[in-house]
């Protein structure tokens, strides 16, 4: 069964473009992702109302986006795996777990779209071999299915606060990202290069495999839609942004601004002008 059939439901038929809104993040246990997502319901409200072409969810709080009636809501992209590699004080063991039957219940929630990580962690192999096995175990059965298989490679250093953080240095991000090709992604979620200008070097590296650039940690607006059209310049199918959105004094108009960027080729200023609430 051919993944075209649910990427079609992922990317936007004119742009072929794709904003998913990641909002998976208590999956992953650290306290300071869960502002703006206190309340989760009334943010997948105010998502839906947006209109972004993706909902990024996990297995608990999908039915939030899927129990709402109407054909025109935005697709789910289903997180299949947990880790507790984030924030500051790390526990002795870190693990990245797959959930059970990954494909089956994405099916059963109607998913687009499954996420699984690709972690190399300064110092841990462990984990990133355990990436290695979830990728390794997800692909085939989603491969049966038709059921695409976004793979998020990410290099992560170490900070002189004890946790990890983006190693965003191109040589890195390029080489994994070339890796999760070669494992059977379907689509790539990665950080965007120090110089957005070298996410082109990624996106040669990928191969024709989409490459949707991720968000991190919050920035000031315009630092953010210049950095995104800066990635979409230089050959990213989209974006896949979280706290950046969900943590904004103004979600719904900070999505409308980068739906306006992707899909209308909008300008900068005439995005920043959607968005209300300042940077707050």
């Amino acid at each position: 069964m051919s993944t075209s059939y649910r990427l079609n439901r992922l990317f936007h038929p004119g742009s072929g473009r794709c904003l998913d809104v990641a909002v998976d993040h208590g999956f992953f246990g650290e306290s300071s992702f869960l502002t703006g997502i206190e309340h989760l319901p009334s943010a997948v409200a105010t998502l839906v109302e947006a209109a972004p072409d993706a909902i990024q969810l996990t297995i608990g709080q999908a039915p939030l986006l899927q129990a709402l009636p109407g054909r025109t809501k935005p697709a789910l992209v289903l997180r299949t795996d947990v880790a507790n590699v984030y924030g500051d004080d790390l526990p002795d063991r870190l693990f990245s777990r797959m959930i059970a039957d990954p494909v089956e219940q994405a099916l059963r929630l109607d998913a687009t779209c499954v996420v699984v990580n690709l972690l190399d962690l300064h110092g841990r192999p462990d984990v990133y071999e355990a990436c290695i096995d979830n990728i390794l175990a997800l692909k085939p059965a989603a491969e049966r299915c038709g059921m695409p298989m976004m793979v998020e490679p990410l290099v992560m250093g170490p900070t002189n606060r004890g946790g990890y953080t983006s190693d965003t240095a191109p040589e890195g991000i390029v080489s994994l990202v070339r890796q999760a090709v070669e494992l059977g992604a379907d689509v790539i979620k990665c950080d965007p290069t120090t110089d957005p200008a070298d996410v082109a070097r990624v996106v040669e590296t990928a191969g024709g495999i989409p490459v949707l650039i991720r968000g991190g940690g919050r920035v000031e607006d315009r630092v953010l839609l210049e950095r995104t059209k800066g990635v979409l310049d230089a050959g990213a199918r989209g974006i896949v942004y979280g706290r950046n959105i969900i943590q904004h004094a103004d979600p719904a108009g900070m999505t409308c601004a980068l739906m306006a960027l992707l899909h209308a080729e909008a300008s900068v200023d005439s995005a920043a002008a959607m968005i209300g609430g300042g940077s707050a």
